[in-house]
């Protein structure tokens, strides 16, 4: 029922208003007595949420209803408010079909994998714990969150020299961002700024292909860098002063080099790019691999010696501010960098990229053709881990063979510091799947 970020399908067929009302039911019955509940732009999210808030309401659950709003603004206001849990109707940079629920514990991190599997137990097998009408949960409207999460993003950064920024929200709910910069005396342009689930203006997910909009008007202008959000903005993406796309490793190694000093630990998941690895090697810092998911991310930056922890898919966690991925204070944070130590162009320059090859192969069971390339890799690779998927590093490169968590392929990676080796290590990498494939038929 949960991938590795949530539930996620298209409305009317994996994401209905019963299995809403299935997931708020099994929430307030596993003991999550407070529950902080919020929805992205999505049309659908309002019949989603009424069945959500239903379900944890009758199972004895007090809810504190947030409407739309980010998802980092969501996830903050559990700790916020004491809650024991939050809910986001979201399918975050999904498209407009599709929707979803993800949920928060008290820390304002997302579930782990044993409280999804204690949710996903309780609706296989409707293990509910029904109220009587004078012991159902209360409803009440938290309407300050938006406002809070906006001074906490003030109070996060300092901007001394205000830039001109173009912001394109994506007609989702980061919105936020622009206000908060405007605040801090930036000149603000937005781009798609209209809150619309259907996502007139560009798809979801903040990419160098969906950004063409973002990147033309930053080059046409006098901006001095834009960003973007996806429709729940949990992520944040970046273009350069002339309107260049920065690469979402380059990205991540950026904010990275940032954060981290001498002996300090950045969280990357399984798959991130030696361009972080490097990047941070020469500040005397590290990285540490998690299994792919924000929560695995989360999980590893609780560590006092992880000082940030990202995803390149656009994810970016400061544990000191909060464990949620949180597109508007990455946003900000950007714009101090940018602010105090020049143009976004010029801090990525140095930042040494790679090339990375990507395919996949469908496959019919998944499982057990990555048990049988987890069983037989080792016969020609000495240095194998197994944390997600099976990764293999070699002196100049490394590959990683992952089952994707919600379709039925396996993903093929590779990455060298040329492109004959990379173009070499992801044959073998997909040979190695073709076997396992061939021998499980």
């Amino acid at each position: 029922m949960f991938g590795t970020s949530g539930i996620r399908g298209p409305v009317g067929d994996d994401v209905t208003a019963d299995l809403a009302l299935a997931v708020g039911r099994a929430v307030a019955a596993e003991g999550y007595e407070r529950v902080v509940v919020g929805r992205d732009a999505r049309e659908s999210g309002t019949i989603l949420g009424e069945a959500l808030i239903a379900g944890l309401r009758e199972c004895g659950a007090d809810v504190l209803e947030v409407g739309v709003a980010p998802t980092p603004t969501v996830a903050r206001a559990v700790p916020w408010t004491d809650a024991d849990a939050g809910v986001v109707v979201t399918a975050s940079h999904n498209p407009a079909p599709d929707n979803g629920l993800k949920l928060w514990t008290a820390s304002g991190k997302a579930f782990g994998p044993d409280q999804r599997e204690a949710i996903a137990t309780r609706v296989d097998r409707e293990a509910y714990d029904l109220k009587p009408w004078n012991e159902q949960g209360t409803l009440e409207s938290f309407d300050g969150a938006l406002e809070r999460h906006a001074s906490e993003l003030t109070d996060a950064v300092s901007i001394d020299d205000p830039l001109s920024v173009v912001v394109d929200v994506g007609n989702g709910t980061g919105g936020i961002t622009a206000r908060v910069l405007a605040a801090l005396g930036c000149d603000v342009v937005t781009l798609n700024g209209q809150q619309d689930g259907s996502f007139p203006g560009r798809p979801s997910e903040p990419t160098r292909e969906t950004l063409a909009g973002l990147s033309s008007l930053v080059e046409s202008t006098d901006a001095d860098l834009g960003i973007a959000h996806d429709g729940d903005a949990d992520r944040m993406m970046a273009v350069d002063e002339t309107g260049a796309f920065v690469p979402k490793d380059v990205l991540f190694a950026l904010f990275a080099r940032e954060a981290a000093g001498d002996g300090d630990v950045v969280a990357a998941p399984v798959g991130t790019s030696m361009t972080v690895d490097d990047t941070l090697t020469e500040v005397g810092a590290a990285v540490t691999r998690t299994p792919v998911g924000d929560v695995f991310v989360a999980e590893a930056a609780k560590r006092p010696d992880v000082v940030f922890g990202g995803e390149p898919s656009g994810a970016w966690i400061w544990p000191t501010e909060t464990l949620c991925p949180d597109g508007p204070l990455a946003a900000c944070t950007l714009l101090e960098l940018v602010a105090d130590r020049g143009p976004l162009s010029t801090l990525v320059t140095g930042i040494e990229t790679y090339p990375i090859r990507r395919t996949s192969l469908e496959v019919e069971d998944k499982a057990a053709v990555m048990d049988y390339v987890r069983e037989h890799v080792h016969e020609r690779y000495d240095d194998v881990k197994t944390l997600d998927g099976v990764s293999i590093t070699v002196d100049d490169g490394w590959m990683l063979v992952r089952a994707s968590g919600t379709q039925p392929i396996v993903r093929v990676t590779a990455e060298a510091r040329t492109e004959s080796r990379a173009q070499e290590l992801a044959a073998d990498a997909v040979a190695i799947l073709e076997h396992a494939i061939e021998a499980g038929t």
